[in-house]
This record gives C-alpha cells, structure tokens and sequence, in this order.
C-alpha cells in the first residue's frame, strides 16, 4: 500500500512507533532518520560515531519531539546485533531500516584482506543477523517491515568492486526471498537499490564521483514502495543504468559496469594493499 494513500496514524501503527536505524549517522541512514521522524517515529540511532548520533539525536528530538536512543556500536563484530536486540527488546520495533554499509574499489588481489571481510561482515553478515533476530520480533508483532539496500552493481558481478556487489548481490537475494516467506507473516520487506550516492561512502570507499543523487531525494521514493513492492531504484541514475542494463545479458553488464567503475578509480591509482 503507497504510503501517499495512507494516514499518518495507519503508518504508525503498522510501522511504529520505533524504527531502528544503522549507519544512521551519515547518508541514507541519516536522512531516513530526519524523515522517519517526521513522520513521528521514534528511533533507535545506530552507528559507530557516538557523537555523531547524540548530535543528531539532539536534533531530531527537539524538531520533531519524538524520542531517540543512541546506540554506538560496530556491526563488524558478530555479537553487535544480538547486543543491540537486547538492549531493545522493551520497544514496540516496527520497522528496521539497516542502512549501515560501506563499499571498496580496485582489484581485489591489490585490497587488504582484512578490510574486504570487514566490508562483507558488515554489508552481509550483519544484515543476516538483523534480518533473523528483528524478523522474528516483527513476526511476532504481526506486521512491520524491513528496509535492505541493495544497489545497481549487486545485480551482476562489477569488475574492480567484485566484493562489495558480491555482498549487494546477497541483500538483493535475501530481500526477495524473505519478501515472500515473511508475505503471509505481515511483514513488509524491501531492497532499496540505488546507483551513486552522494555521501561519505565513496571517500572512504576511495572512489572518484561524478553524478550522484542526494541521499534526501531517495528517502520517499524508497518508503513510498514498502508494502507495494520488493526492489526499488530510487533515483533517476539508478532507473536509467538500472533498466538500460536490465535488457542485456549478464556477462555484458559486467564489463560494461567494470569500465563505470575504472572510470571512478581514484586519480592517483591505488596503492597495493598487504
């Protein structure tokens, strides 16, 4: 059901009144924090920069007077999760928007080990552990949802990112798969596939970008399809590479994204990692 043809009250009580955000002290998370307040949600605000999330927390409580608890933690470690599901296991969780994710660039060989398995316990591992213990509590409940965020390279392999679409690849899977086991469970589960977006992630991921959305212009587009749908592109580069490339086959899409990506390569070349 579109969220445009609901009221606010039917979106609460379907989704409300807790939302539990990760990585929500940059990007995506963030912005759908601004937006879910808004809507009158609390939040339970998670990412590793504590004061990063009591600043933000700070600030959504007295524009929007809802309530917020911060909750720093690192998703690398595979305890986090079932830490920060006892830590809120006395809140009516309606909705988790597992928004925390970072990405990498180069050949694989040439990156440091170590810091692609952070990428996939982080991208994949902690999804899976998000998705087992919040999906049973939403079970339980008897409605809620579920917000996964795939991108527009887990849908082939992408040359000089293999790993970081290799775990985009898995979210997108397990998106549509638990779309329909949890259907008749009341549970609203959707992948939110964008292309470049313009935050934090490519710095650190070492990429050069071009064109990119905004963070605040996907937010909408990507509520606005849970309950109706279980992938969205949201944003006008992720439509356009997206369905463009959707025609042709998979082994094409590679090399064509592998020659996207060597273009994002970093000025200076990347240095080979231990």
């Amino acid at each position: 059901m579109s969220t445009t043809e609901i009221s606010s009250s039917s979106w609460l009580t379907r989704y409300g009144p807790w939302a539990v955000i990760t990585g929500a002290s940059d990007g995506l998370g963030r912005a759908f924090a601004r937006v879910l307040a808004a809507r009158g949600m609390n939040l339970v605000l998670v990412a590793r920069r504590a004061s990063a999330l009591h600043a933000l927390a700070e600030e959504l409580q007295v524009d929007y007077a809802v309530r917020c608890i911060v909750q720093p933690m690192d998703l690398r470690d595979p305890r986090s999760i079932a830490s920060l599901n006892e830590q809120t296991a006395a809140l009516d969780v309606g909705l988790v928007v597992a928004a925390a994710g970072f990405g990498s660039i180069g050949p694989l060989l040439d990156r440091s080990l170590d810091d692609e398995a952070d990428l996939f316990a982080v991208n994949a591992g902690a999804v899976l552990r998000i998705a087992h213990s919040f999906g049973r509590r939403l079970r339980a409940r008897g409605r809620g949802g579920l917000v996964l965020f795939g991108s527009i390279v887990g849908f082939q392999g992408t040359p000089l990112s293999a790993n970081y679409a290799a775990s985009k690849a898995y979210v997108q899977s397990l998106a549509e798969a638990l779309a329909i086991e949890w259907d008749d469970d009341g549970v609203d589960v959707l992948s939110c596939a964008p292309g470049p977006v313009a935050t934090g992630f490519a710095a650190r991921a070492g990429m050069s970008m071009g064109s990119a959305a905004k963070p605040d212009d996907l937010v909408e587009p990507c509520l606005d399809a849970l309950g109706r749908r279980t992938t969205v592109r949201p944003g006008n580069l992720a439509k356009l590479l997206g369905y463009s490339l959707m025609i042709l086959p998979r082994f094409i899409r590679s090399r064509i994204l592998g020659h996207i990506m060597r273009g994002m390569l970093p000025k200076g070349g990347l240095g080979v990692a231990p």
